[in-house]
């Protein structure tokens, strides 16, 4: 590790295909189905070192498969023939969580028996145990819920071989420390757990935790530079003078299109309640969803979106990583994001897993500086929005 924090990989071999990592074929072909037609950076290197049963601190920006790396080694190891629970993941959010479930039926479509449980706060406790008791070679839940359904041995972990925090560094960070502990301490010591941390930084936090449960882990870092953003996302700007011409573009530009599914990021609740109630006034058919709703609210927006009854959504970055609705084609930044990382969490939502999409960035004459820093961050080029806005994104998106 060096002065700044960052692990250097010291697992180099990377493997550029599926079908020559020794994966069942059931697997294989959900992969291939899920879309998946060439490992990311991070699965070429991971996935083995996972399917093998060394404990693994994985790395890598958002968007780049962090999370179906870990669910197909998962798959890999498990014995579907088996109710007992045999892979635990923490998620630090409900929603993040429900994702993840649907990722791993995906992948595991053509894998006979399987099942995940999705363990969530929010839900009814009852029907939680009973589902747990019915039996889920997979579970992920967050780690409150996790620690409840093992405390009251509704959730039996005695035939766990493989434990996964997922986005370890918002975990901790969201101050989950000290449920994640108890879930540790709880984990049966008399036989090998597999420990796998996946984020995308590695604060001291995670390093300290990872080096209080693992053994001689495999560390995989995946540099930024190998983000090809070019292949998959077309990004673009638009010039706006001043944050006041917004509106007005996003209105333009709102007419000239057909869209079939479109988000638009804003940077905070009262941006999103602002353009979200203005918009509607003006007979735009859009839903808002920040943090701030009830869960309740947020699901029947999201099932709104699934069934098409509306087709844009103005959000901010608490929904950047977990919202499950993959069909966005167009992903519009009405303001440039504060992080760096969260351009990415938000322009993969069209592009992640090899769909292609189209993002055109809104840029104030103050937004220029921060554009500029994040081509650079990225090694990538965003290009201006031509005039001839709807024949351009016709040709994208009908051609992607």
């Amino acid at each position: 590790m060096d002065g700044d924090g960052i692990i250097h990989s010291n697992s180099d071999k990377a493997v550029d295909c599926f079908d020559e990592m020794e994966l069942k074929q059931e697997l294989l072909r959900g992969i291939h189905t899920y879309v998946f037609e060439k490992p990311f950076a991070i699965q070429q290197r991971a996935i083995i070192p996972c399917v093998k049963g060394h404990d693994v601190i994985a790395q890598s920006q958002p968007g780049t498969g962090k999370t179906a790396t870990c669910l197909i080694s998962i798959l890999q190891r498990i014995d579907p023939s088996s109710n007992e629970c045999q892979a635990l993941i923490l998620a630090h959010h409900r929603e993040l969580a429900l994702r993840t479930q649907k990722e791993v039926l995906a992948l595991g479509n053509f894998l006979e028996n399987l099942k995940c449980h999705a363990c969530i706060g929010g839900t009814n406790i009852r029907e939680d145990m009973r589902c747990l008791e019915e039996g889920a070679q997979v579970v992920v839940g967050t780690p409150g819920r996790v620690h409840d359904m093992i405390f009251r041995k509704s959730l039996k972990i005695d035939h766990i071989k493989v434990f996964v925090v997922d986005d370890a560094d918002e975990m901790f960070a969201d101050g989950f420390n000290e449920q994640v502990h108890k879930v540790f301490q709880r984990l049966p010591q008399d036989v090998r757990v597999q420990f796998i941390f996946f984020a995308t930084n590695l604060p001291q936090v995670v390093l300290k935790v990872s080096e209080q449960f693992m053994r001689n882990p495999v560390q995989v870092l995946v540099n930024k530079e190998e983000l090809n953003l070019d292949e998959s996302v077309k990004q673009f700007y638009l010039f706006v003078e001043k944050n006041e011409g917004k509106l007005d573009a996003l209105c333009d530009l709102y007419d000239t299109l057909s869209i079939t599914q479109a988000v638009i990021f804003c940077n905070n609740r009262r941006n999103v309640d602002l353009l979200a109630d203005t918009m509607t006034k003006k007979d735009y058919n859009v839903l808002s969803m920040h943090g701030h709703m009830n869960q309740k609210e947020k699901e029947e927006r999201m099932k709104n979106l699934r069934t098409g009854s509306s087709s844009v959504l103005i959000c901010t970055d608490s929904f950047a990583r977990v919202m499950d609705v993959q069909q966005f084609s167009l992903v519009i930044n009405y303001d440039l994001p504060p992080k760096h990382e969260n351009y990415i969490r938000r322009i993969v939502r069209g592009g992640r897993f090899g769909r292609k999409s189209v993002v055109i960035n809104f840029v104030t004459t103050e937004d220029k500086r921060k554009l500029s820093d994040i081509e650079q961050f990225y090694n990538t080029r965003i290009t201006e929005m031509p005039k001839t806005v709807a024949d351009l994104l016709l040709h994208y998106l009908v051609k992607f």
